[in-house]
């Protein structure tokens, strides 16, 4: 038994076949004195140990000092990575320069890598030789290493967020086998890459559950059908067929479609509202209907106006409410707005100063067409010129 000087816990050596130890321990020049008493039983082992702590605020637990030199001198921006994934500091073996070099082989700059891990530091546990697996994996899909080294750029999560290279080698070989080309693949792995990290059960039941839907509705080619919603709605595979079936419903059910028009609607623009939460979509939908309401619009012409732009669900209820007013505000009549749902994608600034310049550009609003106040903003430029010089 010894109490080694700066230590931060006593440690008491018993060997086996004692039973009882009472002793009293004097601790240094101020006499503290520590009573203790255990009572320890022993089967198989010759020796047990347990530990006192008896106090160190200086006692830490030690960094890893290789870590973060590594890291700051490739440019990591320490300060995030710790906010972000703290746990990855902790650990005893890292792949940091590992990483670096195989992201470099594959066209990587410095500063890329440097923010990947900064973002992301959890990719610096990842051995060579699953990052090369996970490499040439997503090589079956992409059809060069720097359109991969774009996607962790902007997403470093969908390719590091997990190393089970088994799982995403299936999910390929499934989507692959219900009808989707290397096209629509790609398109999933650049804009909804968590897709490809979803267990393949997850997946699964969401391709069934909308092969039923397309059948359900009439339609006879299910494969065609799943085609149409992913491209249209990449996310969908990661959202929950409950989500998926209520909002179906709602869609149904609201606007009194029959299956042909229902197919319709969710094959094409209507196809990003499945994924939307059931009680959002519900909710904003009563709210546009009340505002409409409220300046004389008909039941009929609200269901044409959501129906002919079904994006306008996403707007919340005072995004949309502030975007209506401005435009009536601006003596833009609510029928021109009607016939017109897709200027409520600009925003509220971008509205006010194109109606303003327009104006001043001698551009009747009240009996021309507003189209243009969605325009991009290269084609809205060239209009406004065109106007200015006339």
């Amino acid at each position: 038994m010894s109490i080694p000087k700066g230590l931060a816990y006593l440690t008491v050596m018993a060997p086996r076949n004692l039973l009882c130890m009472r002793s009293n321990f004097l601790f240094g020049s101020r006499c503290w004195m520590i009573q203790f008493s255990a009572e320890m039983l022993f089967k198989s082992v010759s020796f047990r140990l347990f530990g006192v702590k008896y106090g160190s605020a200086d006692a830490e637990p030690l960094k890893n000092e290789e870590l973060l030199h590594n890291l700051l001198t490739m440019g990591v921006d320490v300060d995030m990575a710790k906010r972000r994934q703290p746990g990855v500091f902790n650990r005893v073996g890292t792949n940091e320069q590992d990483l670096k070099m195989f992201l470099l082989s594959k066209g990587a700059k410095e500063e890329v890598i440097a923010s990947i891990i900064s973002r992301y530091p959890r990719a610096i546990t990842r051995t060579h030789e699953s990052l090369s697996k996970r490499w040439d994996l997503w090589r079956r899909i992409m059809t060069s290493d720097l359109e991969i080294v774009n996607i962790l750029e902007r997403s470093p999560e969908s390719f590091f967020r997990s190393n089970n290279n088994l799982n995403l080698e299936n999910n390929i070989k499934f989507l692959y086998s219900v009808g989707l080309t290397r096209k629509c693949l790609c398109r999933l792995l650049t804009n909804a890459p968590r897709t490809f990290s979803n267990s393949l059960d997850l997946n699964k039941q969401m391709v069934e559950l909308l092969q039923e839907i397309c059948l359900s509705l009439g339609h006879n080619d299910p494969t065609d059908f799943v085609r149409k919603i992913i491209l249209k709605n990449p996310f969908i595979l990661s959202q929950s067929t409950k989500r998926v079936k209520a909002n179906i419903e709602f869609l149904q059910s609201t606007f009194n479609l029959n299956n042909e028009e229902l197919l319709i609607l969710i094959r094409g623009p209507g196809a990003e509202i499945l994924d939307l939460s059931n009680d959002y979509a519900r909710r904003n939908y009563t709210n546009i209907k009340e505002k409409l309401f409220s300046l004389g619009c008909t039941e009929e012409e609200v269901q044409k106006f959501v129906l002919s732009y079904p994006d306008v669900i996403f707007l919340g209820e005072r995004k949309f409410n502030d975007k209506i007013d401005c435009l009536i505000e601006e003596k833009i009549s609510i029928s021109q707005i009607i016939e017109n749902p897709r200027i409520l994608d600009s925003s509220i600034n971008t509205l006010k100063n194109r109606i303003k310049e327009l104006v001043n550009a001698g551009y009747n609003l009240s009996t021309s067409s507003i189209t243009l106040l969605s325009w991009s903003q290269k084609r809205y430029k060239a209009k406004l010129k065109k106007l200015n010089i006339g």
